[in-house]
């Protein structure tokens, strides 16, 4: 049987884009016959980490979205952009020997693909917005982006419910020998808002303890309730699994991964980004998680006193992925699309019409 032979392209902006990959590394790594390189963009080289299930990875500019203040600021964006560049880095892409392009909204890989006729296939949240699901803010522009900015042939849309539309759950990695011990500290990830907005406001509860990931922490930093760390793929995972729960912008995979936990959520969506408001609204429509429009201590204090959530159960979703990729019948997703969501358990609460 012949070995195959797959690029993954990833978008290196988020976070999320990452976890989501590293769990699909780990799902294609138990496939006998296949092999994989791995291809981030949108972020500067020496701002990856934690990057060692990826093996010899490679990585590009491409392209990506400047936020501020936390807002999406559409002049930086524009005059961050080079189009030039970006088109050259597609025509220098060789797809020779591959026989498939796997993609989560890279779009160097995706247009590289598509102008070399190689089969390739959309993994991403993104995928889901092609479809009819709850959107909230989505402009002519952001339709545009969700079906031009990383094309593929086939799409694979993830989502925390299908909504009556062939999308699939969300792939979520959860890392082996994980101290499950339970704390009463709530973590913080807000990596598009300021660092004092953020300080400001976790101030306020002086009663409670906070621990907080952040872009511009470059080390541990104690201040009385405060526990300020700087990124760390390991550190994460272990506070995540050990918390009360989670205050977090609008992305998916870290409350994908907060919902497989059991771990109350409070939301705030980047301003902008129509994406992280449709994620808040649908969370908050499911009864899966509450929401702040902007750092609002009066929302905080009555979010902390809430009652602990209960687990929303998804199957393995990359493993599944991983065969189906191997089997190659990429049209038919609809006995993947089935499998998949008969095994989904939500909580008692949760505002689900079956």
């Amino acid at each position: 049987m012949k070995r195959m032979k797959i690029l993954y392209g990833v978008q290196g902006t988020g976070n999320g884009h990452i976890a989501r990959a590293r769990a699909m590394a780990s799902a294609l790594s138990k496939q006998s016959d296949v092999s994989v390189d791995f291809l981030f963009s949108g972020r500067d080289d020496k701002a990856y980490f934690s990057m060692e299930d990826f093996g010899d990875y490679q990585t590009r500019r491409g392209l990506t979205f400047t936020t501020e203040k936390g807002k999406v600021s559409h002049m930086k964006t524009a005059l961050n952009t080079n189009p030039s560049q970006l088109w050259r880095e597609v025509s220098e892409m060789d797809l020779e020997g591959y026989d498939v392009v796997l993609n989560d909204f890279e779009p160097i890989t995706a247009w590289a693909a598509k102008k070399q006729n190689v089969p390739s296939i959309g993994i991403s949240h993104q995928n889901a917005f092609r479809y009819s699901v709850p959107k909230k803010g989505a402009s002519w522009l952001d339709q545009t982006l969700i079906q031009h900015f990383a094309p593929t042939q086939h799409h694979l849309g993830l989502h925390w419910y299908h909504f009556q539309q062939p999308i699939l759950p969300p792939i979520v990695h959860t890392p082996k020998q994980i101290d499950n011990q339970k704390h009463d500290f709530i973590l913080v990830y807000l990596p598009f808002e300021a660092l004092p907005a953020i300080s400001d406001l976790l101030q306020r509860f002086s009663n409670r303890h906070f621990i907080c990931y952040h872009p511009e922490i470059k080390e541990v930093n104690q201040q009385e309730h405060l526990t300020f760390m700087p990124l760390s793929y390991q550190n994460f995972q272990r506070d995540l699994h050990a918390c009360h729960g989670v205050i977090a912008n609008g992305g998916f995979e870290l409350p994908s991964e907060a919902l497989t936990l059991g771990k109350k959520l409070l939301l705030k969506p980047l301003d902008g980004q129509f994406e992280q408001m449709s994620n808040v609204a649908t969370l908050e429509s499911l009864g899966l998680a509450s929401s702040m429009q902007w750092l609002d201590p009066s929302i905080v204090r009555t979010w902390l006193d809430d009652e602990p959530a209960e687990r929303v159960i998804y199957p393995n979703v990359a493993e599944s992925i991983a065969d189906w990729v191997v089997q190659g019948e990429w049209e038919n997703i609809a006995p993947l699309w089935s499998y998949l969501w008969e095994q989904v358990d939500f909580p008692h609460y949760a505002l689900i019409n079956e």
